[in-house]
């Protein structure tokens, strides 16, 4: 039972020992990695990327790699995907040397990005971990001068958003008024022509001239009326008229007769012609 339990511990310690193995082969192999990229990054992105990628195949807790792959992307100005690397960077290490200078690149990304209000905590970050680097302290004090702009700035756009809405709901409610008065004067004028077609007792000017087309007529024919009409049998005063004119003349032409026949000493005898 003795001899079974040492040859237990004999497997045991050579498992681990070839796992503790590996594990220094693949973390070399990364570190490897690492160097290459750093001396192809200045010149040769891709393949630096490349070389920090096969450290991470490796290795995918080295610190060395994700940080240096984060460094490269900032470099070729790809901040979205350096951001991601560095905060995996932090989640990777316990050592406060390498969290501050993750947090630190992170708030240079963070003011890339116009982010100076999330910029300032990754900066404290920084100096939580390293108080000493006074690098980080100035670039917390810039990127604290940046929020307070950007605070501002978003207070002046505010303050001109509501400046415009008021003064759109002010020319709004100035085009209704505008409207309305327009109605009203439209009103007016419709009642000036009403009243216009109206006499002073309110009746439509047509319906007046109505009534004193038909009084007039009813005058007329009132005086018509009124007038004496010759009866059956009866002359009328214009045709008595026209007849004692005739007879005046025929008077006269038998008197010039006459007083012709006077002369000449002949009698006649008149009649009337009636």
């Amino acid at each position: 039972m003795k001899h079974l339990i040492l040859l237990l511990i004999s497997v045991i310690t050579s498992i681990s020992f070839a796992q503790e193995k590996e594990e220094l082969l693949a973390l070399k192999k990364a570190n490897n990695y690492v160097y290459e990229g750093n001396q192809l990054v200045e010149e040769d992105f891709v393949s630096a990327e490349m070389a920090y990628r096969k450290a991470l195949s490796n290795e995918p807790t080295s610190v060395a790699g994700v940080y240096n792959l984060g460094n490269s992307y900032y470099e070729s100005g790809n901040y979205e995907e350096a951001l991601y690397r560095h905060q995996q960077a932090i989640k990777n290490t316990t050592s406060k040397s390498e969290k501050h200078k993750a947090f630190h690149n992170i708030g240079n990304i963070l003011m890339k990005n116009k982010k100076c209000k999330e910029a300032v905590e990754a900066f404290k970050n920084a100096l939580r971990n390293n108080p000493k680097d006074d690098e980080t302290r100035y670039n917390l004090s810039l990127a604290k001068i940046c929020a307070e702009e950007q605070k501002d700035q978003n207070k002046d756009d505010k303050e001109n958003k509501d400046d415009n809405k008021d003064q759109e709901n002010k020319d709004n409610k100035d085009k209704e008024g505008e409207d309305k008065e327009d109605k009203n004067d439209k009103g007016e004028e419709d009642k000036k022509e009403g009243d216009d077609e109206k006499d002073k007792d309110g009746e439509p000017k047509d319906e007046k001239d109505k009534k004193e087309d038909k009084g007039a007529g009813d005058k007329d024919e009132k005086k018509e009326q009124q007038k004496p009409k010759p009866q059956p049998g009866q002359l009328s005063p214009q045709q008595i008229k026209s007849l004692l004119e005739a007879m005046n003349n025929q008077e006269q032409k038998v008197q010039e007769k006459m007083n012709a026949e006077k002369q000449k000493g002949v009698k006649v005898k008149t009649e009337k012609d009636w």
